[in-house]
């Protein structure tokens, strides 16, 4: 028997995977969360679970970046990501940042059933139709998105804000009014992102956070630019 957390933000969907979980699969205690911090605060409250269930992009995931920062605080826990998406190039990237396994929200309660078995037992579980393409691939590219993703983990919350502003094309003046803060600010703040990131310009700062989906800061809702 397994202690689960079950982390998604919608309660429907949360209380079908759980109904879905119980009725094929062994548990001794659920615990529901719906953000990344209250899955943080569950997983210091009960440093004994078994298996995370994670929602990709629950609030305050940031894309790939809570998967990775999970990873890297708990490196022992399994931890199943639960996604809309069944996108090969984001089952890839979930794979190599260190999820144990990647279940389709289409997915049905044997098939959720199969992965959390698989996970309990150390194996690695995607959909078997996909399981040839993602499993088998161990690429270059990859590893260079754990590295990148490792360095955009190292940002300060308002250095994150300002990249993710970069990343939808704003400009200077337009972060700083959004972000109540000085143009001078901004740039110190653009300066310390291109060091922590390696790159030299606005373009390849850019182009490398998009490989990452950054999501929008979790303490407000993304405005549009003024």
């Amino acid at each position: 028997m397994a202690k689960l957390i079950v982390a998604d933000d919608h309660p429907l969907f949360r209380n079908a995977l759980i109904n879905a979980i119980s009725s094929t699969f062994a548990t001794k205690a659920t615990i529901e969360t719906d953000s990344f911090e209250s899955t943080c605060v569950a997983l210091e409250q009960h440093p004994d679970t078994d298996l995370l269930l994670l929602d990709l992009h629950m609030p305050g995931n940031c894309g790939f970046l809570g998967l990775i920062q999970l990873r890297k605080n708990y490196p022992a826990l399994p931890i199943v990501v639960i996604s809309a998406s069944e996108d090969l190039d984001v089952i890839r990237r979930v794979m190599a940042f260190g999820a144990s396994a990647y279940v389709p929200k289409s997915a049905n309660p044997l098939d959720i059933s199969a992965a959390l078995n698989a996970v309990i037992a150390g194996e690695l579980w995607v959909p078997l139709r996909l399981k040839n393409q993602v499993l088998d691939i161990h690429s270059r590219e990859a590893e260079d998105d754990l590295d990148l993703a490792a360095r955009v983990a190292q940002l300060t919350q308002q250095q994150y804000k300002v990249l993710y502003y970069l990343t939808e094309g704003w400009l200077n003046k337009q972060i700083a009014y959004d972000l109540h803060i000085s143009e001078a600010t901004v740039k110190a703040h653009i300066t310390a992102i291109f060091r922590k990131l390696g790159v030299t310009n606005r373009t390849q700062v850019v182009i490398q956070a998009q490989r990452l989906t950054l999501e929008p800061p979790v303490d407000r809702a993304m405005t549009q630019p003024h």
